[in-house]
């Protein structure tokens, strides 16, 4: 079967989405789209002269919307990085410029007749994935924000960090907003299946500054490259890839929850039909608290873009 991915938005992030694609072998057709064609077109140029040093062959497209109708899988990439530049250190400053591209954007996808799963990096994640959802008409279940799916692997990064273990050896997650209303669920938490309460009794853990360093960990790395890239693109691909291989992963990504009647950061499993189950996480009050908290600062996010957006 043919995988067939085309990324929408080639700044930073939009292109090392699509380098490791093309790099790794993820996909065999991607397009690729963005407002400046010349920087597509040089992508897409440069991506074939690394071809013949690569063992995979990838046939690529450029700004087609048409190409989407058949498409496996989209990831919206697009955004206005400039915006991020903010002493706040608020996503949300990004919103303006992101929910007016957005609604147009959504509509060429919906235009085009694409029927596939649409995964969303684009800030601020949780209100965009919603508006995504509202404006193509999809199923809730196939518009996925990338979410905390980051942020938790930066949690991982900053514990194992501390206990000089591999981050893959830490499990858990962060919930809610991917923003600044999120958290870390520390009651999910275990290392090398120790529940992180008693490592940091006995390792002397402050697990609020490790909080902290997760929830501010983009921050770091765009004060000293004014963007990020790496982890989030990784994250994407990630994303990208579960759904193509049905590999039913759970995952902690901004998918709709009911009870709280909004997109947030929960984990779910994930496979070639989007959201295909939703975990039910046994939180304690404090924490089900700051989810409630969260979701509800989405929501208010959401239905002002909506009003802005005239929907």
């Amino acid at each position: 079967m043919t995988r067939k991915v085309a990324v929408i938005g080639m700044g930073h992030v939009g292109s090392t989405v699509a380098h490791y694609i093309v790099a790794n072998g993820f996909a065999d057709d991607l397009v690729l789209i963005d407002t400046n064609e010349a920087k597509a077109q040089a992508d897409a140029l440069d991506f074939r002269d690394a071809m013949a040093n690569l063992p995979f062959h990838t046939n690529i497209v450029v700004n087609d919307y048409a190409e989407l109708k058949d498409a496996d899988v989209i990831v919206s990439a697009l955004g206005n990085i400039k915006l991020q530049d903010n002493p706040n250190a608020d996503r949300f400053a990004e919103l303006p410029f992101t929910r007016k591209a957005v609604a147009g954007v959504a509509q060429q996808i919906k235009d085009s007749g694409f029927n596939g799963k649409l995964v969303v990096i684009t800030n601020p994640v949780d209100v965009i994935t919603s508006l995504y959802q509202e404006i193509t008409g999809l199923p809730k279940g196939h518009v996925i924000g990338t979410g905390t799916l980051l942020d938790s692997a930066r949690m991982k990064r900053a514990v194992a960090e501390r206990l000089h273990v591999d981050p893959r050896s830490v499990a858990g997650y962060n919930l809610g907003e991917h923003g600044n209303s999120q958290f870390t669920a520390w009651s999910t938490v275990k290392v090398l299946d120790q529940p992180i309460a008693k490592l940091a009794a006995d390792k002397g853990l402050n697990l609020d500054e490790l909080d902290k360093e997760a929830k501010m960990g983009g921050w770091t790395v765009f004060k000293g490259k004014k963007y990020t890239s790496y982890g989030v693109a990784t994250a994407a691909v990630r994303l990208v890839n579960v759904i193509l291989s049905n590999s039913l992963t759970e995952l902690p990504v901004s998918n709709y929850r009911a009870e709280y009647g909004v997109y947030l950061s929960y984990p779910a499993v994930v496979g070639r039909d989007g959201i295909v189950a939703q975990a039910q996480l046994d939180l304690t009050k404090e924490e089900l608290q700051k989810l409630q908290t969260s979701a509800d600062f989405i929501k208010q996010k959401y239905t002002e873009s909506l009003a802005a957006t005239g929907k």
